[in-house]
Formats: structure tokens, sequence, C-alpha cells
């Protein structure tokens, strides 16, 4: 990535694994950083995906449900930014619902965008690929799935080819 574009990495973390991978991918590429908030917050509850009654799986289980109020899509200096990253963990082999919201919200214009995954057991699948089409706007690239305990080596690796 050339040193003079200003760089943004967007990312929604349930449980810490995502927001660790997309601080250590800020920090190596000098990017700025914003995080997708929930207006109601997702608890361990909420995110108990072996509980049928868990508000995700009532989401999982009823798409009208998955429209996600957040609590700000307005990133400062949004016009700045010419490359964006996306990071989010998998939910039922799709993005997680918040940023399905943000994606929704915000226009990409010419932005380079990649999104970025982690996930225990789940591939990144067609998750890329179902944001670009939900998004207006942007120049979409492949995404990338971490394992959701990404070392510092995968992450370097990562970053060193962008």
């Amino acid at each position: 990535m050339e040193s003079n574009r200003k760089t943004l990495v967007v990312y929604y973390s349930a449980q810490g694994h995502t927001k660790e991978v997309a601080t250590k991918i800020a920090n190596n590429l000098g990017a700025d950083i914003f995080e997708i908030e929930p207006a109601q917050i997702y608890s361990e509850e909420d995110l108990d995906w072996t509980d049928a009654n868990s508000r995700a799986s009532r989401e999982n289980g009823d798409e009208s449900l998955r429209d996600v109020e957040l609590k700000n899509v307005v990133v400062p200096n949004w016009d700045e930014y010419e490359t964006v990253l996306i990071g989010y963990p998998i939910w039922w082999g799709v993005s997680a619902w918040p940023v399905d919201s943000f994606v929704k919200q915000v226009d990409f214009g010419n932005k380079t965008v990649i999104p970025f995954c982690t996930s225990h057991t789940s591939g990144l699948g067609t998750s890329d690929e179902d944001l670009k089409n939900k998004a207006t706007g942007g120049n979409w690239q492949a995404g990338h799935r971490f394992f959701q305990a990404a070392s510092d080596a995968d992450i370097e690796a990562w970053t060193s080819k962008l």
C-alpha cells in the first residue's frame, strides 16, 4: 500500500477477536480505525448460537430482524480515505449483521474496499461478495479470512501484500 494513501480500518467485533486483528492491521498499515457499534450491544447471552432463543439465533432465523441500528455511521473525515478495510466476525457463514447495516448506509464512492473476517471454524464464504452487493460504490477487492486468534505473523504476511 502506498504510504501517501490515507487508509481506514473499519470493524465490528462482538467478542474481541476481530478488534484484536483490526487493531494489528491498523498498526501495521499506519491506518486510522473506526468501530461499528450497534445501538443495542450484543451480550454474551445474545450471541449464544446454541440457544435457539438468543438474539443472534432469532436474527439468523428471520432476516427481517437483521437490520441492526447502529450508534453512528458518520466516520470523521470519511472523504479523506482512499482505502477502507472492513473487518467482521463470520456469523452462520455470513458477515455479522452490524457490518451489513454499516455497508448499506455508507457511500464508498471510488474508495478501494478490502474486507477481512475472523472465524474459528467457518471460511470467508461469499461474505465479501455479499457486502459488495449491499454497498453503494467502492472498488471492492477479494476478502481474507483470519483464524479468530490470528498470529502477528499471519497479519503481517497479509498486510505486507496490500
